[in-house]
């Protein structure tokens, strides 16, 4: 599991430094302190962060490398992840990320893996594009 310094993370997060500190402060972060006394932030109190926060970054939209442009994404359903595997079968391929505690499955063209050179352990980030959104819940928990 991945840990970052509280700059890392500020970055991560789309907020200034000074901001991550007083959530820190506040007890709004869980951290853990080194022996220097400096704070350290587990990617998974980041990826709680980014659920609070409403998930968009305020920082600029990520870029995305078209035919060797760098073009702007406007989707804002991003989730960051850790690509834990790749499955090629003809001309589909399947990448398992690691979001979390969470897998998110999806189904891309081999020639799509292959410009993005994806392998396990890889950043790799989900972008969501929609128009519906279904919700389910198990029967049993029901009141």
């Amino acid at each position: 599991m991945a840990v970052f310094t509280v700059r890392q993370a500020a970055d991560r997060l789309g907020v200034g430094y000074s901001t991550l500190k007083q959530w820190i402060y506040r007890g709004r972060v869980r951290t853990t302190l080194t022996d220097g006394g400096h704070h350290r932030i587990a990617e998974t109190e980041v990826d709680r962060l980014q659920a609070t926060e409403g998930g968009a970054p305020t920082r600029p939209t990520p870029r995305r490398r078209h035919g060797g442009v760098l073009m702007l994404v406007s989707g804002r359903n991003r989730l960051r992840g850790i690509v834990e595997e790749v499955r090629r079968e003809g001309l589909v391929a399947q990448v398992r990320l690691r979001i979390g505690d969470q897998l998110l499955t999806a189904v891309i063209t081999r020639d799509a893996l292959d410009e993005l050179k994806l392998k396990r352990g890889d950043e790799a980030t989900a972008l969501i594009k929609a128009t519906e959104v279904m919700v389910a819940r198990e029967a049993s928990t029901l009141p």
